[in-house]
């Protein structure tokens, strides 16, 4: 067997940080958030050992790892990258035989969304680090999952954020038929160790990091906070996301993205445009006039 090589990848979430493998070290995707959790991997409770290490997600060609904020991964990412080369190369144990040979039972449960056009299916465990929205069957090319859930020929959209996918349908079908189906179908999917993303996938920009946050004005960055703070969690809630667009200075207008089950929602353009209006007026006083919602 070849020596194993560690090829790192930072993402856009800083407290997490991609181990590309050169060789297979899993046959599926297994996260832990604890040491005991980890009992069935010997790795994983090696990495616990280091304080920093909040989560560890192994997968069949990599390794994600999640930081608590004591560090930045710039300061402790190559001495972590060494100890793991040097492990795997001693021929540490990577999951004890029965974890490997068996896949965990997953579970999934079908929750409404406001959009009834929507259906929100979670599972017991993280799919994906972070969020990925597929509008056709040429952008799912990317996520396994994403491709098979577009042959269901009334699959319109797919949108997967940490331990959800959020289906849209077209009116082609009644969520009454196919529900049960769908959902079975998903936890098939996962449970046999298919690939939810690729390493290749793109990621939806977040409400609190767009690419050039740093170049934005004082009231622009205030928005994105409370957006963070306030809208975001509830509206992943539903299964959704939301995202700045931009702030005008000038008109005082902030518009905003809706993605994952409120784009489209008939109700949440009209909802979230006016509270989100009135948040951010009670909290930035004269700064804001007037909030647009868009469809993502």
């Amino acid at each position: 067997m070849s020596e194993y090589v560690i090829r790192l990848e930072e993402m856009s979430e800083p407290s997490l940080l991609k181990f590309h493998v050169n060789q297979s070290i899993s046959k599926a995707h297994h996260t832990f958030t604890n040491i005991d959790e980890a009992k069935g991997s010997p790795l994983a409770q090696e990495l616990f050992y280091l304080p920093f290490i909040k989560s560890v997600q192994i997968l069949p060609e990599a390794l994600i790892l999640e930081r608590f904020s004591i560090v930045e991964w710039d300061d402790v990412k190559d001495e972590v990258a060494q100890q793991l080369v040097e492990y795997l190369n001693a021929g540490g144990a990577i999951l004890h035989e029965a974890e490997s040979n068996s896949l965990k039972a997953i579970t999934l449960y079908a929750e409404v969304t406001p959009n009834p056009a929507v259906m929100k299916f979670v599972a017991n465990k993280r799919l994906v680090d972070q969020m990925y929205e597929f509008k056709t069957k040429e952008e799912a090319g990317q996520s396994g999952l994403a491709e098979v859930l577009f042959e269901k020929p009334y699959v319109s959209q797919v949108f997967l954020d940490e331990n959800y996918v959020s289906v849209s349908k077209d009116e082609s079908a009644d969520w009454t038929d196919i529900t049960m189906d769908l959902r079975e179908f998903i936890r098939e999917y996962i449970t046999s160790g298919g690939i939810v993303v690729s390493d290749s996938a793109r990621p939806v920009q977040t409400a609190a990091a767009p690419e050039n946050s740093s170049e934005l004005d004082d009231i622009s960055q205030e928005i994105i906070s409370i957006l963070e703070q306030y809208v975001k969690p509830a509206v992943a809630m539903d299964g959704g996301n939301i995202l700045f667009q931009s702030y005008n200075p000038d008109s005082k207008v902030v518009n905003v993205i809706l993605q994952g089950a409120c784009s489209g929602c008939p109700s949440s353009t009209f909802t979230l445009k006016n509270g989100i209006e009135q948040m951010l007026k009670n909290m930035l006083g004269d700064k804001v006039e007037e909030v647009f919602a868009m469809n993502g």
